[in-house]
């Protein structure tokens, strides 16, 4: 294969929790008095990290979210994944296949470690993915879309960043990466492929991965 370590994004991209807890934010930001349809979330908070929840409500309304929200949001979806997480359709087979073939990945998600681990957990892909595999935003002072987390895991990976490829589902994402110098595919299962412009190449089924990994 062309690159040296494959880094993926988690949600959306490893579980299906996006369509989880974007429903789940949008329901708690309106309870809270913050109106936010479900379209809203996607746009304004997939792919990133908690902080940016926080700043952006309180650039819009000037009020911040109570003390406590971050860990009620994160009991409700993880209540919720316990009855309803999936992987990602394909992403077993593809993580088999790097590991055959000794290609290096990781995973670099702006999500808390313990949102990774209860995930991963539950879909099983746990056994893909020891601790030496899972960066979290956790782990930096900014979350994407800045460069911060994907330059975080290829230090700690041994890996120089352009030889690094980066799959990703969020617009933030792909900024983050691109910024870091990596190559960037662009994961359009989800997300609407103009958001995700700045991939290198696009692809809306995990099974395709493989092939435009090995070639140019």
């Amino acid at each position: 294969m062309r690159y040296d370590l494959v880094v993926f994004d988690n949600d959306g991209v490893l579980v299906d929790s996006e369509p989880i807890s974007n429903r789940l934010l949008a329901g708690y930001l309106t309870e809270l008095g913050h109106p936010t349809s479900y379209e809203d979330s996607l746009r304004d908070y997939m792919g990133a990290a908690m902080h940016r929840v926080h700043d952006v409500i309180r650039e819009r309304s000037g009020r911040g979210l109570p003390a406590d929200f971050d860990d009620v949001f994160h009991g409700r979806v993880f209540a919720a994944f316990e009855r309803e997480l999936e992987p990602v359709p394909g992403v077993e087979e593809v993580l088999e296949k790097l590991t055959a073939e000794g290609v290096a990945y990781c995973v670099a998600s702006s999500g808390s470690h313990q949102r990774i681990r209860v995930g991963h957990r539950k879909t099983g892909l746990d056994r893909w993915f020891d601790d030496g595999r899972i960066f979290s935003s956790e782990d930096v002072g900014r979350g994407k879309p800045a460069p911060d987390l994907f330059l975080h895991a290829a230090a700690r990976m041994g890996v120089e960043p352009g030889r690094c490829v980066v799959v990703e589902d969020s617009p933030l994402g792909v900024r983050a990466a691109v910024a870091a110098g990596m190559d960037v595919l662009g994961f359009t299962a989800m997300t609407p492929a103009a958001k995700l412009a700045g991939a290198e190449r696009l692809f809306a089924d995990m099974r395709e991965l493989p092939g435009l990994l090995a070639h140019r």
